[in-house]
């Protein structure tokens, strides 16, 4: 996974979900759902944590802790459509589990499509079984 995380393509930045990341995410689409089901920046420092790729400053894709349980995480990974293809929530998604492994968290991954199950095989997980999901647009 580390070789992985050093794969970051030349201009763009891996970066933790700090404060000022972590006041973008409402108000940005793409990441919107990372930090969603914490109350402020405090209890997503306290329980979630996260990864942000910058390209000239801009979020252009990312790994981020959606919810939190006793010893663990649910990931949600997204990246910009334009940027998708170039391996950056591969990337993302690889700082992601590596850090909850050194936390000592279990990084869960519930891919809600095809690219996100392929993601997930390439950073080790096993695909178990597929269900029905149903998408909420409530933005």
């Amino acid at each position: 996974l580390q070789q992985i995380v050093q794969s970051l393509p030349a201009g763009f930045e891996l970066k933790a979900i700090d404060q000022p990341l972590y006041r973008q995410a409402p108000v940005n689409p793409l990441c919107r759902d990372w930090c969603s089901q914490f109350a402020d920046y405090e209890q997503y420092h306290k329980h979630g944590l996260g990864f942000v790729i910058l390209k000239e400053g801009q979020i252009v894709s990312g790994a981020s802790s959606y919810s939190f349980y006793k010893g663990g995480v649910e990931i949600e990974i997204d990246t910009e459509e334009i940027w998708r293809g170039k391996g950056l929530a591969k990337i993302a998604g690889a700082k992601m589990v590596l850090e909850c492994l050194n936390r000592g968290l279990y990084p869960s991954w519930d891919a809600a499509n095809q690219a996100s199950v392929h993601i997930a095989q390439t950073l080790g997980y096993s695909f178990d079984h597929e269900y029905i999901c149903y998408h909420v647009n409530a933005w």
